[in-house]
């Protein structure tokens, strides 16, 4: 499929599309005319980035942990490695600490809503 199919199948912009290429996170084959030819399996992989950037990794993270795993379910194969786990297990931590902090914003924005409302 070409560019444009896979950004309306994904809800990717073309131009997202180009910068995962650019970083090695999706693969394209160039027709004769030179334009990005893509396999179906692309629309897995394209929304496999998407949740990836959404759980807060970065681009380089991303490239490294794809290889690790299997489309489109995106569990483990057998190239993941001990050190990789460690550094998922990380971001992990990291996701369920910026959980928290928002879990007590939003506690005390709670509360100054009840307080406010309260008064009025």
């Amino acid at each position: 499929m070409r560019i444009g199919e896979l950004a309306r199948r994904t809800g990717v912009s073309e131009r997202s599309l180009r910068y995962y290429e650019e970083h090695g996170l999706l693969v394209s084959e160039r027709t004769p005319g030179g334009q990005r030819e893509y396999p179906e399996r692309a629309v897995d992989r394209v929304i496999l980035i998407q949740e990836l950037y959404a759980a807060g990794l970065h681009s380089k993270k991303i490239a490294e942990l794809l290889p690790c795993m299997r489309d489109p379910d995106g569990g483990p194969n057998e190239r993941a490695t001990p050190r990789l786990v460690t550094e998922l297990t990380a971001e992990r931590d990291r996701i369920d600490r910026m959980i928290a902090d928002l879990t007590n914003s939003r506690a005390v924005l709670d509360d100054v809503i009840t307080t406010a409302a309260r008064e009025l």
